[in-house]
């Protein structure tokens, strides 16, 4: 009995601890801009490829380095001759005929070497030109970090917005069901006195299940865009989110204008040609190195009666210059592809910085425009306001007709659905113009 009690007490704690896991599941955790920012920058995997990157590139530049730290190696080799190598002996040291030879086989069957070599450039330049490549290339690794670090805060930035809308909605939504709910039951009294004709309301019904509709397309809308905002977030799709609501908008700022990134990019991407036009063009010039060997050559023989196996010393030291005379125009090819490469990379520079000071411009313009249509839309939002309830009150007193409250309702509603698509718009444009200006999106 004590033991069924017992069982009976565990299977209750399990169910209270797995009842209690699961609503925290369900309550949703409300999140900042900040906060999810800061967490897509940590763990983005998009982001994080970028930020390897910057460490691969940096290795290469140490791998150029490397070229001028001395080498050192170390030989070894046996051979053991089956047959002995021959050699032509003129027959002339000996007293015989000039001009004759007679082969005879010198050298012992076993040979071994051991020797250690070590070598170092003094000049290369194409050792030069790939470091100033490697070093260039460090920076295009940075700069594509830093383009891939604002996308991610753009889509971050554009993701909130379109959750906080959506939610906006949605709450909007509820509290337009809510009203129509209400003007419903008005109608209902008005219809039970015969004040209105039943198809008024069936309107008024066929409307609030149109809105209901409505609102289950936000919802799903909502959680698409929720489940997009956890994925560039880099967090676990099961996990519950909720953004924070709308808030006012406060009077456009200006930004402070510097180099945007597209134009650093393609100013770095010049930089990189004119680095390898000028590795290409030292390649005319002689490279110089040094280079010494160290080591002992054994020599045996393993027939009687002399059987030995001796080791005598071996070493030098040496410098090789190496002076390219001709490579059949190769190199004089690659001269003129990498010119006209620079010419476009120049032609490119300066079409971004063109094509940003339009972008800029018209992001300008945009703003203004966008935020003066916030203020509009808010106006019309409180004169639809007034009207609506005017109306919803004629309508309780059998004043004005079904008809008269739902236009009422519908431009009220629009009214708002303007305001918000205004109020996203300005949040876009601003970002945008943020971003065209060189401003950092945001301060870590």
């Amino acid at each position: 009995m004590l033991v069924s009690v017992h069982k009976l007490m565990m299977n209750m704690v399990i169910m209270l601890i797995g009842f209690a896991c699961m609503q925290n599941q369900l309550t949703a955790q409300t999140w900042s801009l900040t906060q999810c920012i800061d967490t897509a920058l940590v763990n983005n995997k998009a982001l994080s490829i970028a930020k390897n990157m910057i460490g691969i590139s940096e290795q290469k530049n140490k791998e150029a380095k490397a070229g001028f730290i001395p080498k050192i190696n170390a030989n070894a080799e046996y051979k053991y001759y089956i047959d002995l190598p021959y050699q032509l002996m003129p027959l002339s040291l000996f007293g015989g005929p000039d001009g004759q030879f007679k082969e005879v086989q010198f050298g012992v069957p076993h040979a071994l070497n051991i020797n250690g070599q070590i070598g170092m450039p003094l000049f290369n330049p194409q050792l030069i030109g790939g470091i100033e490549g490697s070093n260039i290339g460090i920076e295009l690794s940075r700069l594509n970090y830093q383009k891939s670090e604002e996308k991610l805060i753009l889509d971050i930035y554009q993701l909130y917005y379109n959750a906080q809308a959506l939610q906006y909605q949605i709450r909007f939504t509820d509290s337009s069901l809510t009203n129509l709910k209400q003007v419903a039951n008005q109608s209902e009294v008005l219809r039970n006195q015969q004040m209105i004709k039943g198809s008024d309301f069936t309107r008024i019904e066929l409307q609030v299940e149109q809105l209901s509709t409505q609102k289950e397309i936000v919802i799903n809308k909502y959680e698409q865009v929720i489940g997009a905002l956890k994925f560039a977030m880099g967090i676990s799709a099961e996990r519950n989110i909720e953004v924070l609501p709308l808030e006012e908008l406060s009077a456009p700022r200006n930004y402070n204008r510097a180099v945007s990134s597209d134009i650093k990019l393609a100013m770095m991407q010049e930089n990189r040609t004119r680095a390898e036009l000028r590795a290409l063009k030292l390649s005319y010039i002689p490279s110089l190195s040094i280079f010494a060997t160290y080591g002992t050559t054994g020599l045996g023989y393993n027939k009687s009666p002399n059987e030995f196996f001796n080791f005598y010393p071996m070493g030098f030291v040496g410098v090789q210059m190496v002076y390219p005379l001709f490579d059949g125009t190769i190199t004089l090819r690659k001269i003129k592809q990498k010119k006209l490469e620079l010419e476009n990379n120049e032609l490119l520079t300066s079409l971004a910085n063109e094509q940003n000071e339009m972008l800029l411009t018209n992001a300008k313009r945009y703003r203004q425009q966008a935020y003066q249509t916030v203020l509009n839309a808010k106006n019309q939002i409180q004169l639809s306001k007034t009207i609506y309830e005017q109306v919803k009150l004629q309508h309780a007193e059998g004043l004005a007709s079904m008809t008269d409250a739902l236009l009422a309702d519908n431009s009220f509603r629009e009214s708002e659905q303007t305001y918000l698509n205004a109020v996203i718009e300005f949040l876009k444009s601003d970002i945008e113009l943020k971003q065209l200006s060189g401003e950092k999106l945001y301060n870590k």
